[in-house]
Protein backbone atom coordinates (compact mmCIF):
# COMPACT_ATOMS: atom_id res chain seq x y z
CA UNK A 1 0.00 0.00 0.00
CA UNK A 2 1.11 3.83 -0.94
CA UNK A 3 0.38 5.76 1.66
CA UNK A 4 -0.24 9.43 0.58
CA UNK A 5 -0.24 12.26 3.06
CA UNK A 6 -1.78 15.88 2.54
CA UNK A 7 -1.30 18.03 5.28
CA UNK A 8 -3.65 21.00 4.83
CA UNK A 9 -4.42 24.27 6.57
CA UNK A 10 -6.99 27.09 7.19
CA UNK A 11 -6.72 29.06 3.43
CA UNK A 12 -5.28 26.54 1.72
CA UNK A 13 -6.10 26.62 -1.77
CA UNK A 14 -8.97 23.73 -2.54
CA UNK A 15 -7.60 23.39 -6.03
CA UNK A 16 -3.93 22.79 -5.22
CA UNK A 17 -4.68 19.72 -3.66
CA UNK A 18 -8.06 18.24 -4.62
CA UNK A 19 -6.67 16.68 -8.17
CA UNK A 20 -4.68 14.78 -6.34
CA UNK A 21 -6.74 12.53 -3.70
CA UNK A 22 -9.48 12.25 -6.92
CA UNK A 23 -7.03 11.31 -9.33
CA UNK A 24 -5.01 8.98 -7.06
CA UNK A 25 -8.19 6.87 -5.62
CA UNK A 26 -8.38 5.59 -9.33
CA UNK A 27 -5.64 3.20 -8.28
CA UNK A 28 -5.78 0.38 -6.81
CA UNK A 29 -3.23 0.05 -3.67
CA UNK A 30 -3.10 4.07 -3.23
CA UNK A 31 -4.09 5.45 0.30
CA UNK A 32 -5.13 9.10 0.54
CA UNK A 33 -4.86 10.79 4.04
CA UNK A 34 -6.33 14.42 3.84
CA UNK A 35 -5.04 15.89 7.42
CA UNK A 36 -4.66 18.90 10.24
CA UNK A 37 -3.37 19.61 13.29
CA UNK A 38 -5.36 18.01 15.72
CA UNK A 39 -7.82 16.86 12.69
CA UNK A 40 -9.39 20.40 13.55
CA UNK A 41 -11.51 21.37 10.54
CA UNK A 42 -10.11 23.82 7.98
CA UNK A 43 -11.91 26.48 5.71
CA UNK A 44 -10.82 27.57 2.42
CA UNK A 45 -12.89 30.32 0.14
CA UNK A 46 -16.25 29.38 1.26
CA UNK A 47 -15.91 25.63 1.19
CA UNK A 48 -15.14 24.05 5.07
CA UNK A 49 -12.93 20.49 5.45
CA UNK A 50 -13.78 18.69 7.95
CA UNK A 51 -13.35 14.87 9.34
CA UNK A 52 -9.69 15.31 8.86
CA UNK A 53 -6.99 13.08 9.96
CA UNK A 54 -4.84 14.48 12.95
CA UNK A 55 -1.58 15.19 11.33
CA UNK A 56 0.35 14.95 14.33
CA UNK A 57 -0.39 11.20 14.64
CA UNK A 58 0.41 10.17 11.41
CA UNK A 59 4.09 8.34 11.32
CA UNK A 60 5.19 7.84 7.96
CA UNK A 61 4.11 7.97 4.35
CA UNK A 62 5.50 7.46 0.79
CA UNK A 63 4.56 10.74 -0.79
CA UNK A 64 3.84 14.13 1.64
CA UNK A 65 2.39 16.64 -0.94
CA UNK A 66 1.85 19.92 0.99
CA UNK A 67 -0.74 22.07 -1.15
CA UNK A 68 -0.06 26.34 -1.07
CA UNK A 69 -2.52 28.85 -0.48
CA UNK A 70 -2.46 32.65 1.31
CA UNK A 71 -2.81 30.68 4.42
CA UNK A 72 1.05 28.94 3.68
CA UNK A 73 2.76 31.95 5.73
CA UNK A 74 0.50 31.16 8.70
CA UNK A 75 0.99 27.50 8.74
CA UNK A 76 4.89 28.36 8.13
CA UNK A 77 5.05 30.26 11.48
CA UNK A 78 3.01 27.09 13.10
CA UNK A 79 5.63 25.19 14.89
CA UNK A 80 3.24 22.20 15.66
CA UNK A 81 2.67 22.18 11.40
CA UNK A 82 6.01 22.50 10.37
CA UNK A 83 7.57 19.86 13.17
CA UNK A 84 4.66 16.80 11.57
CA UNK A 85 5.74 18.09 8.18
CA UNK A 86 9.66 17.79 8.87
CA UNK A 87 8.77 14.79 10.56
CA UNK A 88 6.78 13.47 7.63
CA UNK A 89 9.14 14.37 4.58
CA UNK A 90 11.79 12.03 6.68
CA UNK A 91 9.78 9.08 6.06
CA UNK A 92 8.71 9.94 2.80
CA UNK A 93 9.99 8.74 -0.47
CA UNK A 94 8.58 11.73 -2.10
CA UNK A 95 8.24 15.02 -0.53
CA UNK A 96 6.40 17.33 -2.45
CA UNK A 97 4.21 20.06 -3.09
CA UNK A 98 2.08 22.01 -5.08
CA UNK A 99 2.18 26.26 -5.55
CA UNK A 100 2.78 28.30 -2.74
CA UNK A 101 3.51 24.61 -0.86
CA UNK A 102 7.10 24.77 -2.34
CA UNK A 103 7.86 27.64 0.41
CA UNK A 104 6.35 25.50 3.26
CA UNK A 105 8.88 22.58 2.14
CA UNK A 106 11.53 24.93 1.50
CA UNK A 107 10.80 26.32 5.00
CA UNK A 108 11.49 22.97 6.58
CA UNK A 109 14.76 22.66 4.90
CA UNK A 110 14.30 20.73 2.14
CA UNK A 111 14.55 22.20 -0.70
CA UNK A 112 18.46 23.86 -0.96
CA UNK A 113 20.07 23.55 -4.10
CA UNK A 114 16.69 21.95 -5.39
CA UNK A 115 14.95 23.22 -8.69
CA UNK A 116 11.60 24.06 -7.68
CA UNK A 117 7.94 24.78 -9.67
CA UNK A 118 5.62 27.25 -7.27
CA UNK A 119 3.01 29.93 -8.85
CA UNK A 120 4.66 32.41 -9.96
CA UNK A 121 3.81 35.21 -8.05
CA UNK A 122 5.77 33.68 -5.14
CA UNK A 123 8.68 32.62 -7.43
CA UNK A 124 11.34 34.85 -6.16
CA UNK A 125 10.62 33.54 -2.63
CA UNK A 126 12.02 30.10 -3.49
CA UNK A 127 15.48 31.63 -3.17
CA UNK A 128 15.30 32.53 0.59
CA UNK A 129 15.23 29.22 1.36
CA UNK A 130 18.32 28.26 -1.11
CA UNK A 131 15.99 26.93 -3.81
CA UNK A 132 16.56 27.55 -7.72
CA UNK A 133 13.12 28.71 -8.86
CA UNK A 134 11.32 26.70 -12.40
CA UNK A 135 8.94 28.09 -14.58
CA UNK A 136 8.00 24.62 -15.79
CA UNK A 137 4.29 23.21 -14.37
CA UNK A 138 6.06 20.21 -12.82
CA UNK A 139 9.79 19.54 -11.43
CA UNK A 140 11.42 16.76 -10.24
CA UNK A 141 14.58 17.00 -8.87
CA UNK A 142 16.05 14.03 -7.23
CA UNK A 143 13.46 12.48 -4.92
CA UNK A 144 11.58 16.36 -4.54
CA UNK A 145 8.52 16.84 -7.08
CA UNK A 146 6.58 20.26 -6.99
CA UNK A 147 4.29 21.53 -9.01
CA UNK A 148 3.44 24.94 -10.12
CA UNK A 149 0.43 27.08 -9.92
CA UNK A 150 -3.09 25.89 -8.03
CA UNK A 151 -4.35 24.32 -11.84
CA UNK A 152 -1.04 22.65 -12.25
CA UNK A 153 -1.89 20.49 -8.95
CA UNK A 154 -3.64 17.91 -12.11
CA UNK A 155 -0.49 18.24 -13.91
CA UNK A 156 1.53 17.35 -10.40
CA UNK A 157 -0.77 14.37 -9.85
CA UNK A 158 -1.05 12.85 -13.22
CA UNK A 159 3.20 13.06 -12.52
CA UNK A 160 2.66 11.05 -9.92
CA UNK A 161 0.86 8.46 -10.83
CA UNK A 162 3.16 8.23 -13.68
CA UNK A 163 5.85 7.67 -10.93
CA UNK A 164 4.17 5.62 -8.61
CA UNK A 165 2.51 3.20 -11.17
CA UNK A 166 3.64 3.82 -15.06
CA UNK A 167 2.58 5.97 -17.58
CA UNK A 168 -0.12 3.64 -18.83
CA UNK A 169 -1.74 4.06 -15.33
CA UNK A 170 -1.34 7.97 -15.75
CA UNK A 171 -2.43 8.18 -18.72
CA UNK A 172 -5.61 6.03 -18.21
CA UNK A 173 -6.86 8.18 -15.31
CA UNK A 174 -6.56 11.21 -17.60
CA UNK A 175 -8.46 9.90 -20.16
CA UNK A 176 -10.96 8.94 -16.87
CA UNK A 177 -11.49 12.74 -16.30
CA UNK A 178 -11.20 13.78 -20.04
CA UNK A 179 -8.02 16.28 -19.04
CA UNK A 180 -7.22 18.00 -22.09
CA UNK A 181 -6.76 21.16 -21.10
CA UNK A 182 -7.71 23.86 -23.67
CA UNK A 183 -8.31 27.19 -21.74
CA UNK A 184 -10.20 30.12 -23.78
CA UNK A 185 -7.48 32.29 -23.21
CA UNK A 186 -3.43 32.29 -23.62
CA UNK A 187 -3.41 34.59 -20.06
CA UNK A 188 -2.73 31.99 -17.94
CA UNK A 189 1.10 32.32 -17.90
CA UNK A 190 2.60 35.24 -16.17
CA UNK A 191 5.65 35.44 -19.01
CA UNK A 192 3.05 35.44 -21.88
CA UNK A 193 0.14 36.78 -20.52
CA UNK A 194 -1.22 40.24 -22.18
CA UNK A 195 -0.49 43.52 -19.81
CA UNK A 196 -4.47 43.97 -19.14
CA UNK A 197 -4.56 40.44 -17.85
CA UNK A 198 -3.20 41.85 -14.78
CA UNK A 199 -5.65 44.99 -14.40
CA UNK A 200 -8.34 42.76 -12.42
Amino acid sequence: MTVVVIPIYDEVTQLDFTALPRFLTMISGIEVTVASIGGASVSSTGLLFDKLADLEAIERCDVLCVPGGLGCVAAMENERFMAAVRSLANTATYPTSVCSGSLILGAAGLLKGRCVAIHWAWRDLLRTFGAIPNSSRVVRDGNIITGGGVTAGADFALTLISELRGEDAAQCVQLAFEYFAAPPFDAGNADTAPTTSATW
